[in-house]
């Protein structure tokens, strides 16, 4: 069982309350904590010293100091985020607009363009050096299920992947 300190501890436990709080500048929980003291003992000593307003206003000056780094260095990593959201999303756009020129031209695409353009849904034979359609893939009549004659598959990989 825990022992419980009352008001009439120690001077030497008043004197380390007083140095923790005002040389130190450790909040009256952690003084608690550390000494194994009650709150309400703590404060009752701290207050009773003269520098005790001087301490709080003091302390009180840092936290709202504090206060405002933190407000700028948020407001700040807030800006960098939108604006690098801005950034991929004009990326995108662009992406998209230049697909979307891509697919609506009416000219016939040859097939090694298509395959390059939807590199992922073609294997790789070695065998024949051809792409075939793979299997799992659903595709209408005029999609390519075979481009023959890729001598290097790599040559034609895209970034895209399309699935």
């Amino acid at each position: 069982m825990r022992k419980i300190k009352h008001k009439g501890g120690s001077k030497g436990t008043k004197d380390k309350i007083i140095e923790l709080f005002f040389e130190k500048h450790l909040k009256p929980v952690d003084i608690s904590k550390k000494l194994d003291v009650k709150m309400p003992y703590i404060t009752k000593i701290i207050q009773k010293d003269a520098r005790y307003i001087g301490e709080k206003e003091s302390r009180k000056h840092n936290n709202k100091e504090k206060q405002k780094v933190q407000k700028r260095i948020y407001a700040k990593n807030k800006r960098e985020k939108e604006r690098q959201e801005k950034q991929d999303y004009q990326r995108l756009l662009i992406l998209i607009n230049n697909d979307n020129k891509f697919l609506s031209t009416k000219k016939k695409v040859s097939r090694v363009k298509y395959a390059k353009w939807n590199r992922s849904a073609y294997n790789y034979d070695d065998n024949t050096s051809d792409l075939v359609l793979k299997d799992n893939i659903k595709a209408g009549y005029n999609v390519a299920k075979r481009v023959s004659n890729i001598v290097n598959p790599d040559m034609i990989k895209s970034k895209k992947i399309f699935v």
